[in-house]
């Protein structure tokens, strides 16, 4: 990220030259005259949201955009407060990914009311209108991991589904494409959902008392890597972190994709991820903040990134990214295709 100075000292009339050459709140323009944005990083406590922050700078650079951030660590009062720094630094325009994705419509409205367009990332705002969301096909994680955990099981069993935030569109989102997909495919199987919040803890002790209770669950579906550590904890307690080879094996699906997933599929401790690209995410976000201020628009269709825009409502379009399914074989299973943990396609294998 470039360094910006604000403060230029001087007499009046140096002063004003100064703030012309190195750039004003007000003027949206930094150092070098690139557009200021906003990035507001929704938390920084996992290894996702890491690689997305990580991968943000360079993008920047390669869009010629200047960049200032925010986090506002889960928590939408944070959300509301960083949006309310960008207005007051004069950004052209706001990427954030909103958590409560109903609590987030007044900031819209006020970014709104002062022309500043806002990219939402990986999150959906459930009312309100933004310039682009940049997204992948929530509803197809769940329906990837039922596939995946039908195949698994032989379509009997029980499995754990360690759900996101229900206060989220993409825990809604999973949630319910995994039930929908279980009860039209495998009606044989029996689902626990459990409500986590997105909390690693709470999942994990969660998973603690299901499997205590069940002793035959035999697979368990996590809504993101937030869990993962846990899981895996929970699992080896229990004697239950064995090889797939083994009986005892619980089939693990997790969605993210991150290097630490991709090792554990090869080394036989989870089965199956869906990567979500962080890279794209930081990279379309604010190609598409840039767009808006070129004042580009788009519509619906595929576009030339492999991906499709689709419209979720009136002023609200959508580009769904591709996010595979990974297994340790590359196989299809019941009809989805997956890649194979090792795939040097994946952005999980560039960070390991």
């Amino acid at each position: 990220m470039r360094s910006r100075t604000y403060a230029c000292l001087g007499a009046v009339a140096a002063l004003t030259a100064a703030l012309s050459a190195c750039g004003t709140p007000e003027s949206g323009q930094g150092a070098d005259g690139a557009p200021v944005v906003g990035v507001d990083y929704p938390r920084s406590d996992t290894d996702f949201w890491n690689s997305y922050i990580k991968y943000s700078p360079e993008f920047a650079t390669e869009y010629g955009l200047d960049l200032k951030t925010t986090n506002s660590q889960n928590d939408v009062a944070k959300l509301t407060a960083n949006a309310q720094t960008f207005i007051s630094q004069g950004v052209k325009g706001v990427a954030m990914a909103p958590q409560d994705t109903a609590a987030i419509a007044p900031t819209l409205e006020q970014l709104a009311a002062k022309k500043i367009p806002v990219v939402t990332v990986d999150t959906r705002p459930d009312s309100g209108n933004v310039y682009m969301v940049v997204r992948a096909d929530n509803r197809a994680y769940g329906e990837k991991a039922c596939r995946f955990l039908g195949v698994k099981l032989g379509g009997k069993g029980k499995v754990v589904m360690l759900q996101g935030d229900l206060a989220s569109i993409n825990g809604r989102d999973r949630t319910e494409a995994f039930n929908e997909c279980m009860k039209a495919n495998y009606p044989g199987i029996t689902v626990f959902g459990e409500a986590t919040n997105w909390d690693g803890a709470v999942a994990a002790q969660k998973l603690q008392t299901d499997l205590t209770a069940n002793p035959d669950i035999k697979g368990v579906y996590m809504q993101s890597s937030f869990a993962l550590a846990g899981t895996l904890q929970v699992l080896k307690q229990k004697d239950l972190l064995v090889p797939p080879s083994d009986p005892k094996h619980v089939f693990v699906v997790s969605n993210d994709g991150i290097p630490e997933e991709l090792r554990n599929i090869a080394g036989g401790q989870i089965d199956a991820t869906v990567s979500q690209p962080a890279d794209l995410y930081a990279k379309y976000a604010l190609y598409y903040l840039k767009a808006a201020i070129d004042g580009k628009t788009f519509t619906t269709g595929k576009t030339d990134h492999d991906s499709t825009i689709i419209q979720v409502r009136d002023g609200v379009l959508e580009d769904q990214l591709s996010a595979p399914l990974v297994t340790s074989d590359g196989g299809t299973y019941d009809g989805v295709p997956s890649l194979k943990h090792d795939d040097q396609s994946l952005w999980g294998n560039e960070l390991s």
